[in-house]
């Protein structure tokens, strides 16, 4: 298993009118009618530079160009980013006399796609005279002077998701500028560019620039149009994480005449696991897949209670005959964690179809969580929920296994046997001269499920005896935030009678910080380390006390703190 796209979106070019009372509003309609083709045109030419996440060359090109359309409205525009990432573009508008700030967030980047599911090319924009599952037919851009058809809709790869509330907040602010309304308040813009990619390394450019985003609210613009196409502000958004999981038959493809109700399908096994998730309502019956949902309030269940109720609507224009969890609506749904089949393969269908036994069966799952929820631990579950099944589940962290390798060490890869055996077959049996415990108080098994002696033990088993073990690993005095009554008070149970028998010896402790800064310093000069290899955030000083909070809270993404004396808190 392993962690983490529409065919195409359309934007509709104006929207259905309103009655609006709001000066700004009014002002924004009639600057827009006046304006339908500038804007459009700006729109075009932002569409056809290829948006694909793992494009860097191209993403960089629609960073840059994204700051010039910002800096042409006069907004304060720069890229922000760390090591590996795709650039933030960050924009401000600053409001003299304002006491509050409102932040925008959109994305500029766009998921993965198979040019054959296009009819047009994905970034060669195209109008078409309604939307292609209505038959829409392409059509040209209407003469200047002439409105767009309200009901006519652009197609390119991120036309809807996600350029299009970048376009629309651009030129709000150009028809506010030209009726000059000021803003109330300070504005932000951070405009990602790995949405798409699981926004990998948006938490580190946050924590890298927590005054430059700090802000009273922000407005997420990554929603579909409400079904009634009026405007709607949406309370709470859910986050993501996905997992492939694959079964595996027969070494080759066998024919079923010959093998049918001997071998097992792969494909049937899938079926039936995934069915084994989810009850026929929509429910998840993963055990403790609802675990740390906090509550909506009464103020939020109200704004539910409020919402117009568009199901039946929906449900028709999408073509439903029923829907999960009936008869609550989608709007109340839309608050609940939820597990997602996102796509399914095995063999050949359609003219290509064989009679075999398929080798393999993979499916390609998401999982949305909701406040208060470990996204990490969520999908734990889900690996547990498999293992529980019958399976037997091989997990591996390739990117590390290889990053280990490139700095000379020998990658021990769990998913092909106990580690200990590994390495006591790669040592004759002897066991590593000695061992090092990095983990500490946190360690935790593949589920999830913390074992603060884990590691202990696995290197009292694995070092030779009169060996020596190093726990550099932070343990603590007391860990209320630990598994067991023990744990809480600090006191690890350990294989200490192996570890005994063995006559192997321990060093722990607090280390001499400055004679060890000196020793590492000389190594990072003569090329033969570096300070971390896998750092999740990198912190000043005075934000220490801060990121120690986050490890004992258990708090998702923190791993490894890289201190940095000189950095600005």
């Amino acid at each position: 298993m392993k962690p983490f796209a529409l065919a195409c979106v359309a934007l509709a070019i104006p929207t259905i009118a309103f009655t609006q009372t709001n000066p700004a509003s009014q002002a924004a309609r009639q600057w827009r009618q006046r304006h339908e083709h500038a804007i459009v045109d700006e729109y075009v030419t932002f569409l056809k530079i290829p948006n694909l996440s793992r494009d860097a060359a191209n993403i960089r090109l629609n960073a840059d160009a994204l700051v010039e359309m910002m800096k042409r409205r006069g907004i304060e525009a720069r890229q922000l980013s760390v090591s590996g990432s795709n650039p933030v573009v960050f924009g401000e508008i600053r409001t003299p006399g304002a006491t509050r700030t409102l932040g925008f967030y959109a994305h500029y980047d766009g998921a993965s796609l198979d040019p054959k599911e296009w009819t047009t090319p994905p970034f060669e924009p195209v109008l078409r005279d309604k939307a292609v599952e209505d038959g829409g037919k392409v059509v040209s851009m209407p003469p200047a002077g002439s409105p767009f058809d309200p009901e006519s809709r652009l197609y390119a790869r991120g036309a809807g998701d996600d350029k299009a509330p970048i376009q629309a907040l651009l030129s709000a602010l150009d028809s506010m500028r030209e009726a000059r309304l000021t803003p109330k308040a300070n504005i932000k813009f951070a405009f990602e560019g790995e949405e798409e990619a699981g926004s990998i390394n948006l938490e580190k450019i946050l924590v890298a620039n927590k005054s430059t985003f700090a802000a009273d609210l922000w407005f997420v613009c990554d929603t579909p149009v409400h079904q009634t196409r009026r405007q709607s502000i949406v309370f709470g958004a859910r986050g993501s994480g996905s997992l492939d999981i694959t079964i595996y038959g027969p070494r080759v493809e066998l024919h079923s005449g010959h093998y049918g109700a001997w071998a097992p399908n792969p494909a049937q096994l899938l079926a039936q696991l995934l069915t084994s998730m989810k009850s026929p309502d929509g429910h998840v019956l993963v055990k403790g897949f609802y675990d740390g949902v906090t509550p909506l309030s009464a103020i939020e269940r109200q704004a539910v209670a409020d919402a117009p109720v568009v199901d039946a609507e929906l449900m028709r224009d999408l073509w439903l005959g029923a829907t999960d969890n009936a008869p609550r609506h989608l709007a109340e749904l839309l608050n609940e964690p939820t597990l997602n089949v996102r796509g399914m393969s095995s063999a050949r269908t359609g003219a290509q179809a064989s009679n075999v036994i398929p080798t393999t069966a993979t499916a390609s799952l998401d999982v949305r969580p909701v406040k208060g929820m470990d996204l990490n631990r969520t999908l734990q579950r889900v690996v547990e929920h498999v293992r529980v099944q019958g399976y037997f589940v091989v997990d591996k962290e390739p990117d590390r296994l290889s990053l280990a390798e490139g700095v000379g060490a020998t990658p021990v890869d769990f998913s092909k046997g106990d580690p200990v055996q590994q390495i006591l077959d790669a040592t004759n049996g002897y066991g590593a001269d000695r061992g090092v415990e990095a983990v500490g108080y946190q360690a935790h098994d593949p589920t999830g499920d913390e074992h603060p002696e884990l590691v202990l033990d696995n290197l009292v088993n694995v070092v030779r005896s009169a060996g020596g073990i190093g726990v550099v690993g932070v343990y603590v005095p007391q860990d209320p935030g630990a598994t067991s009554d023990q744990a809480k008070q600090g006191r690890i149970g350990f294989d200490y009678g192996t570890m005994f028998s063995k006559g192997q010896q321990m060093g722990t402790g607090q280390c001499p910080v400055k004679r060890y800064n000196r020793q590492l310093r000389d190594l990072i000069i003569n090329g033969a380390a570096r300070p971390s290899f896998l750092v999740s955030h990198e912190l000043s000083l005075q934000d220490a006390a801060d990121g120690y909070r986050h490890f004992d809270d258990r708090d998702e993404g923190w791993t490894k703190v890289l201190l940095r004396p000189a950095r600005a808190a």
